[in-house]
């Protein structure tokens, strides 16, 4: 399965076609729900399907690269390079908290609520912050590679929906990201509810999946 369901130029495109249509309600600007099975857009109901079906055992990476030796803590952070389009950059990243919605709320985030049945919304608040390489000139690429897991199976992307949320950086805003600087960037997934784990991951390209532990509550 390719890691990526979306392009860098496609997801910028609609990050832009969003902030010239910010007054829209979330659920009409587009809701994008991947699963890992898929080879490209499917329904979020399919979430439940594919943590059935696509299965990994616990620390396998998505990237095809090593994985941690063991879950990191809330708060802690691991150094990764990460190409942005104009500099590579050392980023100190560490997953602060996910958010978890009940699954009335989480059908409230799509267009058709049948889509969200035995969901909840999980959105993963991480914190990246340029340690050095250059300046990122605007819309970070990095916090894509945020992923959630529930009981070792991927959620599915909900495109859009966290990127505004309170404590969030939403990306279109990033500019001139200077070493130093720190924005939290966040991802938000279907997953399904009743979940006994969560976890954050970040994989690096051809590297380690750094990993995240979380209570499902």
């Amino acid at each position: 399965m390719s890691r990526r369901m979306f392009s860098r130029t496609t997801v910028r495109t609609a990050r832009r076609s969003r902030a010239l249509r910010a007054a829209a309600p979330v659920a009409v600007l587009a809701l994008a729900l991947t699963a890992c099975g898929g080879s490209g857009e499917e329904p979020a109901d399919k979430a439940k399907e594919s943590a059935s079906s696509d299965s990994k055992p616990k620390g396998d990476s998505p990237a095809g690269g090593e994985a941690e030796a063991g879950p990191l803590k809330a708060g802690e952070s691991v150094t990764a390079p990460f190409k942005e389009d104009d500099a590579k950059i050392t980023y100190d990243i560490a997953a602060q908290k996910v958010d978890l919605s009940t699954e009335a709320e989480a059908q409230k985030m799509v267009k058709d609520p049948k889509d969200a049945k035995g969901l909840v919304a999980a959105t993963a608040h991480v914190k990246f912050t340029n340690k050095s390489g250059g300046v990122v000139a605007s819309s970070p690429d990095v916090g894509m590679e945020t992923e959630i897991y529930a009981d070792g199976v991927r959620g599915g992307l909900l495109m859009f929906a966290s990127e505004d949320a309170p404590g969030c950086d939403d990306t279109v805003d990033i500019e001139n990201w200077k070493a130093g600087q720190s924005y939290t960037i966040c991802q938000t997934y279907m997953v399904p509810a009743g979940a006994k784990s969560i976890e954050v991951r970040w994989p690096e390209e051809g590297g380690a999946t750094h990993t995240w532990a979380f209570p499902a509550e």
